[in-house]
């Protein structure tokens, strides 16, 4: 069974950068898809990006979008989030997803969810 796990949160100031990893076991990294998504305190969970495993093609929210860079690293079979010009509204639990495929930069369906990890943009 595909497992996720994400890592690379914690603590910054508004306008610095953080790098989220999502580290994927069980299956080798194929021909599906994988999402990240986020969630604030008392807000639904939003997705933020989306990036299609066997062509590279990504997608990414309008509110991240030139902020934010979704790639595979393969060689650690996980897929980075490059998050820069962080803004105090992205403070929330970062998710990544294994699904099927991206529509944009959402993933559908999310069969598997990582635990999270949390990011705080703070003065």
């Amino acid at each position: 069974q595909t497992q996720l796990v994400e890592s690379g949160g914690g603590l910054v100031q508004p306008g610095a950068s953080l790098t989220l990893s999502c580290a994927v076991t069980g299956p080798t990294l194929g021909p599906f898809s994988i999402g990240w998504f986020r969630q604030a305190p008392g807000k639904e969970r939003e997705a933020v990006s989306c990036i299609r495993l066997h062509n590279d093609v990504t997608g990414y929210a309008d509110s991240v979008k030139g902020r934010f860079t979704i790639s595979k690293d393969i060689a650690k079979n996980a897929v980075v989030l490059q998050m820069n010009k962080l803004k105090p509204e992205g403070t929330a639990t970062y998710y990544c997803s294994a699904g099927d495929y991206c529509d944009d930069y959402v993933l559908f369906p999310t069969k598997h969810w990582g635990p999270g990890t949390q990011v705080t943009v703070s003065p």
